[in-house]
């Protein structure tokens, strides 16, 4: 009798369940349920039921655990599909793009407080040894605004004289010993100035600054408020080999004189300014 009814189910019951099945599938009854499922949050429900019951923590931590779960990762991490993704997006014009945005935002962030505490130490040494204090918004720089500039030009102009020593080296390495000798012997003791003279000539006559000064945000203009001539670049120069011989005792005019001069200044007409203030009418 059971082997009956079982022909008659596989014949008859099975397709008949098969076709009904295909039926409500190729209807409207997925998205029916699908709908349902999400209006009645039953997939929040369940797993928030498993949170709570600690159900979920134990099937994770498991999977985790599992010595195959850390094999599939090693595999997908080290497949050329990966490896070469990574790649692509690491040498994107937007990756590099944005990382060159960052660096260039935070270099700016330190030039900037850079700026504003030699400013802000500008007023405080000033206000230690002289009364009363200056007026706000004072447009003359100060001895160590000035100083940390001239820091930074000092580092250029040792890294200038530096690769121009090495270029030489090299071309003597390659032709021998280069003559007359007394000359190169001499160019090499004078090098120093000469390389810095020259710096400093050029950045002031031609651009009012130095690449330390720009960096600081100060200019150096004279009488007619423009960058100073060559002539008085040269006598500025000069000035400066002056001031600094005997300890830099000849910047300490700028801690008290009205336009903070130093001797460099006093001698060439010219003055050093902040370049993002405006003259008041204390200040000129």
């Amino acid at each position: 009798m059971r082997a009956p009814l079982e022909a008659a189910a596989e014949d008859h019951v099975i397709p008949e369940l098969t076709r009904l099945t295909d039926r409500a599938l190729a209807g409207p009854l997925p998205e029916e349920l699908a709908q349902s499922v999400v209006e009645h949050h039953v997939l929040e429900r369940i797993v928030g039921e498993l949170a709570a019951s600690g159900e979920l923590d134990r099937v994770v931590d498991n999977a985790l655990a599992s010595p195959r779960t850390k094999e599939l990762t090693d595999r997908i991490v080290r497949s050329d599909e990966v490896r070469g993704a990574i790649r692509e997006i690491v040498s994107s014009p937007e990756v590099r793009a944005a990382v060159t945005e960052q660096t260039a935002g935070l270099f700016d962030e330190l030039v900037a407080e850079l700026r504003r505490g030699a400013a802000r130490m500008d007023d405080g040494v000033e206000q230690a040894i002289r009364r009363p204090p200056r007026s706000v918004g004072d447009v003359y720089a100060g001895i160590v605004t000035r100083s940390v500039a001239f820091a930074l030009d000092v580092l250029l102009i040792v890294a200038i004289f530096t690769c121009f020593s090495c270029f030489g080296a090299l071309i003597s390495s390659l032709v021998g010993p280069l003559r007359p000798t007394w000359l190169i012997d001499a160019l090499l003791g004078a090098g120093g100035a000469i390389v810095a003279g020259g710096y400093l000539i050029l950045f002031w006559s031609g651009a009012g600054r130095t690449p330390g000064m720009h960096l600081l945000r100060v200019r150096v203009r004279g009488p007619d408020g423009d960058p100073p001539s060559v002539a008085r670049a040269v006598v500025r120069t000069f000035g400066t080999w002056l001031a600094i011989v005997p300890l830099f005792a000849g910047y300490l005019p700028v801690l008290f004189d009205k336009r903070r001069r130093g001797l460099p200044d006093y001698l060439a007409g010219t003055e050093v300014i902040y370049d993002d203030r405006r003259p008041t009418r204390a200040s000129g």
